[in-house]
């Protein structure tokens, strides 16, 4: 058998299309690549309650995943009740960030993180976004205890607006990523998903050569880069294809199928499995 690899794969926009449906020849190659022997893990800024339905569907039972962008690290069991245990969680004190926000964007919506449960909010928030059990509550509460990620949500903003909304102000003491809309993720500073991936890297005791990242958005930038082999998907804005390796196909096409096939024994590639066009210089 080959040196295994430990692949990481972003779920929106990367494994599940913008649908929200995962490909069956997506799952099909996903579970080859277990079947070889590799390690994939699945890395994303979703809860823990959205990411276990998508392990479930995927059929991953074993091994690792990285939640809430790097802030929750969960080990998979399926001996254990809910078929797995946290392995780590690191949190921060919100209120700062937060009430900072709220002075410069009073109308927009927040959610704190209530790990293995769901979100408290400061408001509702679009349907289907938020998964989990939901309870709006008053601000005080939603600022008064640790957390491990918090969303700040401007239905009617855009990603460029929060971009100019950060620049502007300034955030310290967390990490933070703007999705593919008026979407701010805070998680503790210096956590992302590379950060917990290379604490499991190690952990696994894999070459860092032997490293792979799939993804579609900024909140992936640290994990594209840690990766000696960082792939942006089709669908990804420039600035995360910029900083990747190479780019694959776009998500609706099952882009993500080359990649994953690449590191399978009848791929026959160098250690990296480079299939996919190289991203532009």
């Amino acid at each position: 058998m080959t040196e295994p690899r430990l692949l990481a794969l972003d779920i929106d926009g990367t494994t599940i299309n913008h649908a929200g449906e995962l490909s069956p020849v997506v799952r099909e190659a996903v579970q080859a690549v277990v079947a070889a022997g590799h390690h994939v893990i699945i890395a994303t800024g979703r809860s823990i309650v959205a990411t276990t339905d998508i392990l479930a569907e995927l059929g991953i039972e074993r091994g690792f995943a990285v939640c809430s962008n790097g802030a929750v690290t969960l080990e998979l069991d399926p001996l254990e009740d809910r078929g797995f245990r946290i392995a780590e969680a690191v949190t921060f004190d919100p209120a700062p960030a937060l009430n900072l926000l709220r002075q410069e964007w009073p109308d927009a919506v927040v959610a704190v993180e209530e790990l293995g449960v769901g979100f408290k909010l400061s408001g509702p928030f679009p349907d289907g976004e938020l998964q989990g059990e939901l309870r709006v509550v008053p601000w005080e509460e939603l600022v008064a205890d640790p957390v491990t990620r918090v969303t700040f949500r401007a239905p009617n903003g855009t990603a460029e607006d929060f971009l100019a909304l950060t620049e502007r102000i300034g955030l310290h003491g967390v990490s933070y990523a703007v999705g593919f809309s008026a979407w701010l993720d805070l998680n503790p500073e210096g956590v992302s998903k590379g950060s917990a991936l290379e604490i499991l890297r190690r952990r696994l005791e894999v070459d860092p050569r032997y490293t792979v990242a799939v993804g579609d958005q900024r909140n992936d930038l640290e994990m594209l880069q840690w990766a000696a082999r960082g792939v942006a998907m089709g669908n990804a804005p420039q600035e995360v294809q910029d900083v990747a390796d190479e780019v694959t196909g776009h998500v609706d096409d099952d882009g993500l199928v080359p990649v994953l096939r690449s590191l399978l024994p009848s791929a026959g590639q160098s250690p990296a499995g480079q299939t996919a066009t190289p991203a532009p210089t």
